[in-house]
């Protein structure tokens, strides 16, 4: 098992490497994707933006993972959010250039003054990607918790941007898969595992059924046996998973993993960097190719973030 700042590293590294692939082809369809393929780190397109520059994936990403420096608050987690929007904090070079319908009205809310876990909207129609593109960090504090901590912490978190459950369960279920991982688990092995843990946890807290059915292709399916054209890759949150998961388990390396991500069009930056946060605590750190890490916006200031999180989870265990 990989230590506590590899696993940190892997998935801060993994998440931002993929939203970078995704950026300058972000909206663009499959079919055009698919006439020049992304094989390799580019810059410009989209946003004319240098290659490198990672969005509102990473930076809200960065914004939790530096809450959890501190002692977990929630209201730290808000306000990191409104200062990404209203100074520019954490963004890849000085300015934000992406943010979601969703995540804008929570953040406004959240600006004033509402209660943060009250501020993600609640209606089935606020189930975009935009809580579980960034919900990866929260992994290292619930870790060790009782799955019912772990679930509540995570609901409230998802909560700041996105509070309808079937954001939540999303959620849930992508850093249940990261746990795993990070305990060394084969990745068709908790794909099983969660088909039995993930309904009958949800369950027992008396979930509505119609809502966990949303998830069935993975509940009670064999996803990574769909062909690419069963793979949406839209904003939806469930589409999101869906296709990190897919992307996941029909790949053996971190590279191939996130590119096909990317090459799935639409909302490429997000589902690439769902899927990097996982390949990243897969593959480790070691197998990111290193000329994107190279190439990664504010590379250093990630390093020394990774650093502080793992320090102030060592003292947490």
């Amino acid at each position: 098992m990989k230590d506590l700042k590899e696993n940190i590293k892997s998935a801060l590294f993994g998440v931002a490497i993929g939203d970078a692939l995704g950026v300058p082809v972000e909206f663009k369809s499959r079919e055009i994707i698919s006439e020049n393929p992304v094989k390799d780190m580019i810059g410009f397109g989209t946003y004319n933006l240098p290659p490198g520059t990672f969005s509102d994936d990473s930076s809200l990403t960065f914004c939790l993972a530096e809450a959890l420096t501190q002692e977990f608050d929630l209201k730290v987690i808000g306000e990191n959010f409104v200062k990404w929007v209203h100074e520019n904090y954490w963004t890849a070079r000085g300015h934000v250039f992406d943010i979601g319908i969703a995540t804008r009205e929570a953040i406004n809310r959240l600006a004033k003054g509402e209660r943060p876990d009250l501020a993600g909207g609640f209606e089935v129609s606020s189930n975009g990607n935009g809580s579980l593109m960034r919900i990866l960090p929260l992994l290292f504090y619930i870790i060790d918790k009782p799955v019912d901590e772990r679930y509540q912490i995570t609901k409230q978190v998802s909560s700041i941007t996105h509070g309808h459950i079937r954001s939540v369960i999303a959620c849930f279920y992508y850093l249940e898969f990261a746990r795993q991982l990070i305990s060394g688990v084969d990745k068709f092995e908790i794909y099983k595992n969660l088909q039995t843990e993930i309904p009958e946890f949800l369950k027992s807290i008396s979930i509505n059924q119609r809502e966990i059915s949303f998830f069935n292709r993975l509940l009670t399916a064999d996803i990574f046996d769909l062909s690419e054209e069963n793979i949406l890759s839209s904003g939806y949150v469930i589409h999101t998973l869906e296709a990190s998961i897919w992307c996941l388990l029909t790949t053996d390396n971190y590279k191939d993993a996130t590119l096909k991500a990317v090459n799935l069009g639409e909302d490429t930056d997000t589902t690439a960097a769902v899927t990097g946060g996982l390949a990243g605590l897969l593959y480790g750190f070691d197998n990111i190719p290193k000329n994107w890490i190279n190439q990664i916006a504010r590379k250093e200031d990630i390093e020394n973030l990774a650093e502080r999180l793992s320090e102030k989870m060592k003292i947490i265990e």
